[in-house]
């Protein structure tokens, strides 16, 4: 037994200076070799997902409006300082429930006008010349402070009715629509269902360049429908709109034909009452068709996957062409 303990083994290996060299743990460039397999194979399988063709799809709903283009023109003549009846009964110029009236159109009174939000509304005044006061615009919140402030013509020079000119101005610049494309993207003109002049007027036509019944003509020629509310006095008065042609006086009787003749209504009012049911008669012919649809997107994103897989193969040749390359 000890003679076995005590006899020398045979030696098996090798005696070397150091065995540092011979360390598990790459160092320096050596750790990242795996860098550039690991890219190739991030490429396979970013390209395997872009071939999948991924999308994504989001569902949402567009209300679609078809507006009305209206022209409104309000008499400012001296005959509109006459005096009318509001709706307490207290006496009012014709002025003041003209005023009132055409800002319940514009903006609503909650009961029988709805409102105009949708359309585009212009704004012209007449005496013996027609103004534009404001073009057609779906601003209504300025074009009713203008409303609000309108005045009688006061000048005997200026003073007048020529609601024909009026109506030549008001049709023109209906026909010219396609004037308002240029800068605006935030209504579409091909939307645009009809195009309406409502004129209010307590007189004859006496002044201006152009016939009641010529500007009726061109406005007829341009898809125009007028229709006209005449203000008059309380005596003639027997159901607002409702009179016969031949209770008519001249000067109504034309204004009844340029109504017929342009496809609008010719209504006769008196005070803020009967003007509300007459505006509120048109409001309920003229009205604008909303309507909604739900849409579908869908977008592609293979190419992301696609990118991705694109950065890293030519990362991946990169690195094996230069700081990571291997010599055989």
């Amino acid at each position: 037994m000890l003679w076995l303990l005590s006899r020398k083994r045979a030696r098996t290996s090798v005696t070397v200076a150091s065995v540092q060299l011979w360390s598990s743990t790459p160092t320096g460039r050596a750790r990242f070799l795996w860098v550039p397999m690991f890219l190739r194979r991030l490429t396979i399988v970013f390209m395997l997902v872009a071939l999948a063709q991924p999308q994504a799809g989001t569902t949402y709903t567009a209300e679609l409006n078809q507006g009305i283009a209206i022209q409104l023109l309000i008499d400012v003549s001296s005959s509109m300082g006459m005096n009318a009846m509001s709706e307490s009964g207290e006496p009012v110029t014709r002025m003041e429930v003209a005023r009132e009236m055409v800002e319940r159109f514009i903006a609503g009174d909650g009961d029988q006008l709805q409102g105009r939000s949708n359309d585009l509304i212009g704004l012209i005044t007449f005496a013996r010349y027609a103004d534009t006061r404001s073009p057609l615009t779906l601003g209504h919140d300025a074009l009713l402070q203008i409303v609000h402030y309108l005045e009688i013509q006061e000048r005997p020079n200026e003073d007048g009715t020529a609601y024909g000119d009026a109506l030549a101005i008001a049709a023109a610049r209906l026909k010219n629509l396609e004037e308002l494309r240029h800068g605006r993207d935030d209504f579409d003109m091909d939307a645009i269902q009809s195009k309406v002049i409502i004129l209010l007027t307590d007189g004859e036509n006496n002044s201006g360049a152009h016939l009641p019944i010529e500007a009726a003509g061109l406005a007829k020629a341009w898809d125009c429908r007028i229709y006209v509310v005449s203000l008059g006095e309380a005596a003639t008065h027997r159901h607002a709109g409702e009179l016969r042609t031949a209770e008519l006086s001249p000067a109504e009787q034309v204004l009844e034909h340029i109504a017929r003749e342009t496809g609008g209504i010719f209504r006769k009012a008196y005070d803020l009452e009967s003007l509300v049911s007459v505006y509120a008669e048109i409001d309920q012919l003229e009205r604008s068709e909303v309507s909604s649809r739900s849409f579908e997107r869908v977008a592609d994103w293979f190419w992301l996957p696609l990118l991705i897989a694109m950065l890293s193969l030519i990362t991946s040749l990169t690195l094996e062409a230069t700081c990571l390359r291997v010599v055989p």
